[in-house]
């Protein structure tokens, strides 16, 4: 259990911050950019949600309420070198076969119900969807810089890990086309007309 009694601690001061293992870094590492950047979709999550409370985008937020908790996990797990001495605090929070398994399923049900694609999707449309759009992009920087960290040093973070952001992207998709083609949002998939605006 996590408890928080002080807000400030001065100890960022300087520049420097400290990892899940308690080493301490400065804050420009590339593993403080990478959970930070998690974070970051998390938090762009929590406003695609503001929209979908109550409204017949439950479903969405059910999955999303899930996939908060599971940012929050990844976090921690990024947080933490993977060493030899750290493998059994990341166990308490790594991200499982499983949960990837579950966003495949729940991809798979959203996009049931949508149209074929016949062109690519410009980011917008309702508030819940251009939101969706902007997770979605926010989560394919993370990867980014998840792959940065494996090329730097080999193993930095698991095959599992990699593999769930990269479906989270697709996810975020899937839900922005969805939030877009239902009733409430009315507006359907605003799409892509290559050089539509040339003279």
């Amino acid at each position: 259990m996590v408890r928080l009694t002080k807000i400030y601690t001065r100890t960022g001061d300087t520049g420097k911050t400290s990892l899940g293992d308690g080493t301490r870094v400065s804050k420009e590492e590339l593993r403080v950019e990478t959970y930070g950047t998690i974070d970051e979709v998390n938090s762009i999550i929590g406003l695609v949600r503001t929209h979908t409370k109550d409204s017949e985008l439950i479903i969405l937020d059910n999955i999303l309420a899930a996939v908060q908790n599971e940012l929050f996990d990844l976090g921690a797990e990024i947080s933490i070198p993977l060493t030899k001495d750290n493998i059994e605090i990341i166990e308490k929070t790594k991200i499982l076969d499983e949960q990837i398994l579950r966003i495949e399923e729940e991809i798979d049900q959203l996009n049931f119900s949508l149209k074929d694609l016949d062109s690519f999707v410009l980011p917008g449309g309702s508030k819940a969807s251009a939101h969706l759009h902007l997770a979605r992009t926010v989560a394919r920087r993370a990867e980014r810089l998840m792959v940065r960290m494996n090329k730097q040093k080999k193993n930095s973070i698991s095959e599992t890990a990699l593999k769930y952001v990269n479906r989270l992207s697709d996810l975020m998709f899937v839900a922005a086309r969805y939030a877009n083609q239902s009733d409430i949002g009315g507006i359907g998939d605003v799409l892509w007309q290559p050089g539509n605006t040339r003279g």
